[in-house]
């Protein structure tokens, strides 16, 4: 990590050295409609939180209850949102930490996320990103960091090796992979050199992999996860249970080549998701953006053969409008029962958290999001996000 960064962040860690100790407070939320995650859902219930981890989720009102009060009055509580494929930072230098890191994170607070994964960003700015919020030097959701080993930036298999044990070291939580569409038989070769290094340093291995046939050889390569909902073609059933055998997670990113209006124009002019003309300017497209239907279809056939499928935007521009932009394309194909569960549980099996995140049950960490309406009822009232509380802590509160 460069000094400077260092010097920036141990000043602000000691001029905020309460932070952590002010975060693990009890926390009592009343009279809130409960979506576990779990598939129960209580319609008028308590959340009793000790310590930053929920002690009961149930109906009624608590008893015995102390410590910080929050009254619902009726609104909605549910697992904080995980997006585990982010983009969650630009630049590795003191500028962006100055200018841009406390405005951004609020804006993913705001939006209702309590955990990110990165989807392999800069490092060592991930990094020094995940110690500031984890010191509480700044607010914002806990990050997860990946580092990039893309197969194709390695001439040699030493070399490949030479960068895994490299993040390893630096305390980078998993790897992540690119493979072209039509992977090569050199990009697979480096991949299972990849895969095999991150085992014996314990890091798992995730694969962009955004084809059929990609997804395949990133399986065969003996990847633990898969970051793209594959296009490019319809994917067979059979396919589909290969990765269900496999037990590799998948995430969505099924919003990929859907059009984004918006965000970088107010003139109702169709995007791709960096703000290209769309379609053409679609990565790897096949024309007219064909990729929007085949994504959202593929995604179905993997839920159904049993895959955990989870939840990741693959976006860069504001949070609540990559939430937006990704759930009009689940909700396609599946329920908003189906997307609760694809976005709490399923992705906290993903970042390998199920034992902490997912769900508001007993012993969890308290990650708790109030919204305004039942998203059981229409799923865009995920967007109306008033309340949020990370690790019992109340961090954002617009009532």
């Amino acid at each position: 990590m460069p000094r400077h960064i260092a010097l920036i962040s141990l000043s602000v860690v000691c001029t905020l050295s309460g932070a952590l100790t002010a975060a693990a407070q009890d926390l009592v939320i009343t009279n809130a409609r409960i979506i576990v995650g779990s598939g129960a859902v209580i319609e008028r219930g308590s959340i009793v939180v000790r310590g930053g981890r929920i002690v009961s989720a149930a109906a009624g009102a608590p008893g015995n209850a102390s410590g910080q009060t929050i009254d619902a009055k009726g609104m909605t509580a549910l697992p904080g949102f995980i997006d585990a494929h982010r983009h969650i930072m630009t630049g590795n230098d003191e500028r962006w930490f100055t200018e841009q890191s406390v405005p951004r994170m609020q804006e993913f607070l705001d939006a209702g996320y309590t955990t990110l994964m990165s989807g392999g960003g800069p490092v060592p700015g991930i990094l020094e990103l995940k110690r500031r919020v984890e010191s509480g030097a700044l607010k914002g959701p806990r990050i997860i960091t990946s580092g990039r080993v893309d197969p194709d930036n390695f001439k040699t298999e030493e070399l490949a090796r030479a960068q895994v044990r490299k993040y390893a070291e630096a305390g980078i939580e998993i790897i992540k992979a690119r493979i072209d569409p039509d992977p090569t038989p050199l990009q697979l070769s480096i991949l299972k050199i990849v895969v095999d290094e991150g085992k014996k340093h314990k890091l798992d291995t995730m694969v962009h992999a955004v084809s059929v046939p990609a997804m395949l050889a990133a399986l065969d390569a003996g990847a633990q996860k898969l970051v793209h909902t594959p296009h490019g073609s319809w994917l067979s059933e059979a396919d589909a249970r290969k990765v269900a055998a496999a037990g590799v997670e998948t995430l969505s990113t099924a919003g990929f080549g859907l059009p984004v209006f918006g965000v970088f124009n107010k003139d109702n002019i169709p995007t791709f998701r960096d703000g290209g003309k769309w379609p053409d300017t679609i990565l790897d497209g096949k024309g007219r953006g064909r990729e929007a239907g085949e994504k959202a279809v593929n995604a179905r056939t993997l839920w159904d053969a049993g895959v955990v499928y989870g939840f990741g935007t693959d976006t860069g521009y504001l949070p609540r409008e990559g939430l937006k932009h990704e759930l009009r394309a689940l909700t396609l194909m599946f329920s908003a029962q189906d997307i609760i569960k694809l976005m709490g549980p399923n992705t906290a099996a993903f970042i390998e958290k199920s034992k902490d995140l997912g769900t508001l049950e007993s012993g969890k960490l308290a990650d708790i999001v109030l919204i305004d309406g039942d998203p059981l009822d229409l799923i865009y009232n995920l967007l109306n996000v008033k309340v949020v509380v990370k690790g019992g802590a109340v961090v954002v509160d617009k009532r």
